[in-house]
């Protein structure tokens, strides 16, 4: 069944239609009577209607009027379109740039180096602007109201963006005022942060840049807090010159934190950002600029509540461009500047120039201020004394033997001394002379070997080698002692303590230079003989080559350690501005380069004074090679120019804790006045006793006397009557055979044909074959000689001569010798009955002497006289009661 619709429903839809019409209908005759008022020609109708009349009468018409409504929605619709889309494109170039990152880019950017304990030695500003960073509660508030009063009084208000601001300056700008920046002081923050290149394009190029600025304002306070951007805002802006951030404008102009600037000096510095090249503080022409925009920063102050009108006054009346601090050097108040620099130098290698040139890093260093203090100390009392030894210039190098890291480091007499003050001795090439014997020579010597080994108590004889040493030489070539003298058969003992240096060439050539060479720089001298791969033998005493003092002085600290290397260590601790960990120290595994033994017979040499005796007499027994309570080992060097005249002098020494290295010179390299080794032996004796007992031994790092100690495994032998230490190793039939020999007992020299059998001696001595000459020697027992001859007698000496008379005088019998001297002066004389010695008689010469006894029985009387060459002569005579 169909169901019919509703009559009344079908009427609603027929008057809802008809009203339609009527209204359209309406419409189209309303414009139908507009047109016919219009002229018909098209062109005539187009004026017409263009009429102001026609004009005004529409837009003021309701139809005009709802026409308006539409275009300015659309406009409205058709702007959000734009400024949405111009948003998210821009935002695409804001995808590497993080609002929260900001406070990241807000950093320190001065590097701070400190010594082991956290002293302060140098903060370096760099060679462009810095900035140093602090927190809030580090800034004092009137520089934080200063700051808001002059640069967005709307601070607190805003989001960001200050519409108000902008219309401002806007109007401003138009109306031909003072140029005006509509910019909160967040927008600042964000386009010196990330736009600061970018921030001198004002043109229409500028409009993406002030979008992204915009941006990046609104996103900003949504991620902080005020006091968090103004915070931020202080540590970025420029205050002057290179210095941003409030920080470093408070230190640099006031000698202060920012946390403790006065009114006037927060106004002052608040006033700096607006212009910082104009009212940079130090640029006295723009004073009067500066103190103007100070007086407005105060008046604003006061406009906003902050100060009082009195405390405005007072602000002002302060004269406070007089109190500026003068402007310092970057490198000015630096502590231990040779050290810092280098360590510097030494992070550009390894973190990169570019990680170091951002600076913001916190350096812990090596460096004990205490232990540089006392080496700065002893190397001021050497400088005082160099123009009586023809130098100008010292350097001293310390290590820490237990670590390998630098505690001490002094590169020149005077780090601000004209010319040279600034180069660093102590990592420059120089030539170590004999301090270089124990390292290359000696310690490879030591090693244990197949064949022969050798000892402290072995025996490289002193020599003329001169057809060794300079055999292929074209020029002039000679090798002489210090001395200028030959000492013959002395042990390797004597040899190395008195630095003798004919033994010492023995020794390289025993071990070969690549060996000796490679020991060397194993030990720490890693740069030595680098510079020269031509040098052959004369690198055993330090010619032709160079090594780095620092380098050098490592290598004694091996020998302290025992024969063991580790490298060098300037730094213990590198973090960045955001304190993650970018280099730290671990202590490394040393690395065994000689034996124990071999370190143990070094260090046992060159803390002998009795043998240092042979060449440096009393004085090796004097300062520097002894310190008080302070036992070490030491050695001694001297370079000579090619004329005999000596150009460096060292001193190197090492104890169980500390090893140092000295050198004096001229800064141009021109010779000494003298070689006497006085300078750099008291800069030495005064370090090394201020820094035991003033550094290790209160940290407990070292007692007084404390001594190397001995490994197992050492030998104490008695050989040739001369007891010494020799290495486990060490086999004395393979170094040596004994033999018998006879001995003038007067000379101590090898008996002659003329030696006198009253002389003679004879004396098992050990026979060895010198590896370089391939001449046998002969060592003999402590105080002879087996390499010379008696020189004591001779074939032609007068022996002298004795006759003998007796008398009788009743129970008694006086015997009377008549004595001549021969050559020698006579010194005893002898009178015997039978086997019985009845006197023995003072002689002085020639002359007669006599004694009185008693004999029974006959007898035989003799007389027998002796002279100080051991000649002897005796006369007799029979007796019968």
């Amino acid at each position: 069944m169909t169901k019919k619709s509703s009559p009344r429903k079908m009427n609603l839809y027929a008057n809802l239609s008809h009203k339609r019409k009527t209204k359209k209908d309406l419409k189209a005759r309303k414009r139908a009577e507009y047109l016919a008022t219009l002229p018909k020609h098209p062109v005539k109708r187009f004026f017409a209607r263009m009429h102001p009349r026609r004009v005004a009468g529409y837009w003021f018409s309701r139809k005009g009027g709802m026409m308006l409504l539409k275009i300015v929605g659309v406009l409205v619709l058709v702007g959000v379109l734009t400024i949405g889309s111009l948003f998210a494109y821009y935002r695409r170039d804001l995808n590497s740039i993080r609002p929260s990152e900001l406070a990241k880019r807000v950093q320190t950017t001065v590097t701070k180096y400190y010594d082991r304990n956290g002293q302060l030695l140098w903060e370096d500003k760099g060679d462009g602007d810095y900035k140093l960073v602090v927190k809030s509660d580090q800034i004092n508030p009137y520089m934080k109201e200063a700051t808001v009063a002059i640069e967005d009084r709307d601070f607190y208000n805003h989001r960001g963006v200050s519409p108000t601001g902008l219309a401002r300056a806007a109007f401003n700008n138009a109306s031909g005022g003072s140029t005006q920046g509509g910019s909160t002081l967040t927008q600042q923050l964000v386009k010196q942060v990330f736009f600061s290149d970018e921030s001198q394009d004002r043109g229409l190029s500028g409009v993406p840049r002030k979008i992204k600025e915009l941006i990046l304002a609104i996103e900003v306070e949504r991620m902080y807090d005020k006091d968090q951007i103004l915070t931020l805002y202080l540590n970025e802006s420029p205050y002057g010159g290179r210095r941003n951030g409030v920080e470093s404008g408070a230190q640099t102009y006031f000698g202060k934190s920012a946390n403790d600037l006065s009114l006037p000096e927060a106004a002052l510095l608040a006033a700096i950002p607006n212009q910082p090249g104009l009212y940079d503080p130090y640029n006295e022409a723009g004073h009067e600029a500066l103190i103007a925009r100070q007086h407005k920063v105060l008046d604003s102050m006061r406009e906003t509540g902050k100060i009082t009108q009195k405390e405005a006054d007072d602000a002002k009346a302060y004269d406070v461009i007089a109190n500026i601090k003068p402007q310092v050097n970057t490198n000015e108040n630096i502590k231990a500047p040779h050290f810092v620099l280098e360590v510097r130098k030494q992070l550009e290698k390894e973190l990169g120039k570019a990680t170091v040139g951002r600076g913001g890093l916190t350096v812990k260093t090596t460096l004990d201020l205490k232990a540089q203090e006392a080496a700065e100390k002893a190397v001021a009392t050497g400088a005082g004394m160099l123009k009586n030894y023809g130098a100008d210039n010292l350097s001293l190098s310390s290590v820490d033997v237990k670590t390998g890291q630098i505690i001490a480091m002094v590169g020149s007499v005077d780090y601000n001394k004209d010319i040279y003050g600034q180069q660093n001795s102590a990592t420059s090439p120089l030539e170590p002379g004999s301090s270089i014997k124990p390292i290359a020579d000696y310690a490879p010597l030591f090693k244990q070997r197949e064949g022969t080994n050798y000892a402290p108590g072995s025996i490289l004889k002193d020599e003329n080698i001169n057809s060794i040493y300079c055999a292929g030489s074209t020029s002039s070539c000679s090798l002489n002692n210090y001395t200028r003298r030959f000492y013959g058969n002395v042990p390797i003992r004597q040899s190395l303590a008195g630095s003798l240096n004919i033994p010492a060439v023995k020794a390289m050539q025993i071990n070969g230079v690549e060996d000796s060479l490679k020991t060397a720089r194993d030990l720490g001298d890693s740069s030595y003989c680098t510079d020269n791969n031509n040098a052959g033998l004369s690198a055993a005493i330090g010619g032709g080559c160079t090594v780095k003092q620092v380098e050098h002085t490592n290598a004694y600290a091996s020998l302290a350690r025992g024969g063991s290397y580790k490298p060098l260590a300037y730094v213990l601790e590198v973090r960045n501005a955001s304190n993650e960990v970018l280099k730290k120290w671990e202590d490394p595994k040393a690395k065994q380069v000689v034996d124990p033994q071999v370190a143990y017979m070094l260090s046992s040499i060159l803390s002998d004074a009795s043998a240092r005796s042979i060449t440096f007499g009393s004085q090796g027994s004097s300062y520097g090679f002894v310190v008080p309570n302070v036992w070490t080992a030491s050695k001694t060097g001297t370079t000579e120019n090619g004329n005999g005249q000596a150009k460096d002098s060292w001193f190197m020494n090492y104890s169980p804790a500390v090893a140092t290295g000295v050198w004096m010179g001229n800064h141009d390299g021109k010779p000494l006045g003298s070689s006497d080794n006085s300078v750099v032996r008291r800069v030495s004796n005064d370090y090394t006793a201020a820094v035991h007992t003033q550094v290790y031994q209160p940290a407990k790092q070292w007692t007084p006397n404390q001594q190397i100690t001995r490994p197992d495994g050492m030998k104490d032998l008695v050989i040739n009557g001369k007891k010494d230490i020799y290495p486990s190793w060490y086999d004395q039939k393979t170094a040596a055979t004994a033999v018998k020999m006879t001995f003038d007992s007067v000379s101590k020299k090898k008996a002659t044909d003329c030696t006198p059998e009253g002389a003679r001696v004879e004396l098992s001595v050990t026979k060895t074959t010198d590896p370089i000459t391939k001449k046998d020697a002969y060592i003999a027992p402590d105080g002879y000689d087996a390499s010379k001859d008696d020189d004591k007698h001779k074939c032609d000496d007068i022996k002298p001569s004795v006759t003998v008379t007796v008398t009788k005088s009743g129970s008694n019998v006086t015997i009377t010798a008549n004595a001549t001297q021969g050559t020698n002066p006579l010194t005893s004389l002898k009178i015997s009955v039978g086997d019985t010695v009845v006197a023995d008689v003072p002689v002085s010469g020639s002359g007669s002497y006599s004694a009185t006894t008693t004999v029974t029985g006959p007898q035989t009387i003799t007389a027998t006289l002796q002279d100080s060459a051991l000649y002897s002569a005796s006369g007799s005579q029979q007796y019968s009661p």
